[in-house]
């Protein structure tokens, strides 16, 4: 038990960076347009596609380990 109590800030220092990098680079793809109010996708049907998918599927995943080692360090 002490071991965990021990690992779990690393595990959350190291989720929340790897959350931070996966979404900045969902970012990237945005575009200028919708910072300025545009609809870039507006006239066209949008599906995530390949690493696109993959990066936002591992986004939520990473953030619900993130809150479960948040809510365990409370409770340990």
């Amino acid at each position: 038990m002490e071991t965990l109590k021990a690992l779990l800030p690393y595990a959350e220092i190291t989720l929340a960076l790897l959350l931070i990098i996966g979404v900045v680079l969902q970012q990237r793809g945005a575009g200028l347009g919708g910072a300025f109010g545009g609809d870039n996708f507006a006239s066209t049907f949008y599906k995530r596609r390949g690493a696109e998918k993959f990066l936002f599927n591992a986004s939520i995943v990473i953030a619900v380990l993130f809150v479960a080692t948040a809510i365990a360090g409370f409770l340990i």
